[in-house]
């Protein structure tokens, strides 16, 4: 009995307390920053709520409080890429008409940021993404890598579309290719560029030749230039292994080339009196040269 004289004399007391006006606390008021979706666009999550500080009736602010049949204020920028901010001032009329039952006393804080860019089209360019292991060992490009169309339209916030930086990676889809590639690929923006961005194209073709190299080796003969008559090389060696990648349609030009291992003595590393060999001659289709001995040691008589 006592304890339910307690229990209904409290909720009494409460009621009448709830009826009464002119109190003051700070609740979460939703707010709803709009503006003209088919010219900007948010890059960044916008503030939905703002801390206000409100005087009224008990019933009310408990209402608020809880959030009890609470709207959001519903707030129209204009150009919110050129002022990307708004002022608790700016607010302060607009949130009054809203509360009508309460006084506004503040807001907090006083300023509200947000990011909102400008929507804008520009063309980019699609360049090639060999960043991966995109050809075979001992493979190379024989032609330039053509795409078609080379630009696309990309439409969206400008920030994000000067992060592109003006092109596009386009990825070939397979890796470790050996033959000439033409195909029809996907143009894909990366996860965080499809929630904002879009494109005019869908697909681009890309196409380029691809040779294979092989490996050789052959004994050449040492041929000795502008060594001055006090200085040689170990008198038993005449001869010196080289390795090299040649391309594969041209090995039958080697028996033409007449290849030979030059030592040229002005090529000399002056700190450590040794001298390395290369070849007389060198096509762009021979690669990965290598020579076995690596370097000679002078000998100065």
């Amino acid at each position: 009995m006592v304890v339910l004289c307690v229990v209904t004399a409290t909720t009494f007391w409460l009621l009448n307390a709830l009826n009464k006006d002119n109190y003051t606390t700070t609740v979460r008021q939703p707010i709803e920053i709009q503006y003209d979706e088919a010219d900007y666009m948010a890059v960044e999550e916008i503030p939905h709520e703002v801390g206000i500080q409100i005087n009224g009736n008990g019933w009310d602010l408990l209402k608020r409080h809880f959030k009890i049949s609470v709207t959001p204020l519903e707030v129209f920028v204009e150009d919110p890429f050129q002022k990307p901010y708004l002022l608790a001032s700016e607010l302060e009329q607009q949130m009054e008409e809203y509360l009508a039952s309460s006084s506004l006393v503040d807001i907090v804080p006083d300023t509200l940021f947000f990011k909102i860019d400008k929507i804008v089209s520009k063309k980019i360019q699609l360049v090639p993404d060999t960043t991966a292991t995109t050809l075979a060992e001992n493979h190379s490009y024989a032609s330039p890598i053509t795409i078609d169309p080379e630009t696309v339209t990309v439409t969206g916030p400008i920030s994000i579309i000067e992060q592109m930086e003006g092109k596009l990676p386009l990825g070939f889809g397979e890796e470790k290719i050996r033959e000439n590639f033409s195909r029809l690929l996907p143009i894909n923006l990366s996860s965080e560029q499809r929630d904002f961005l879009r494109l005019d194209e869908e697909t681009a073709q890309v196409s380029f030749e691809v040779i294979a190299f092989v490996e050789n080796q052959l004994t050449l003969q040492i041929q000795t230039r502008y060594f001055p008559e006090n200085v040689t090389i170990d008198a038993e060696i005449s001869d010196m292994e080289v390795r090299f990648l040649i391309q594969e349609d041209k090995q039958e030009m080697l028996n033409e080339l007449e290849l030979s291992a030059i030592l040229n003595y002005n090529n000399r590393n002056r700190e450590d009196s040794t001298i390395s060999a290369s070849l007389n001659k060198t096509p762009d289709y021979i690669r990965d040269i290598t020579f076995d001995p690596e370097t000679f040691k002078l000998i100065y008589e």
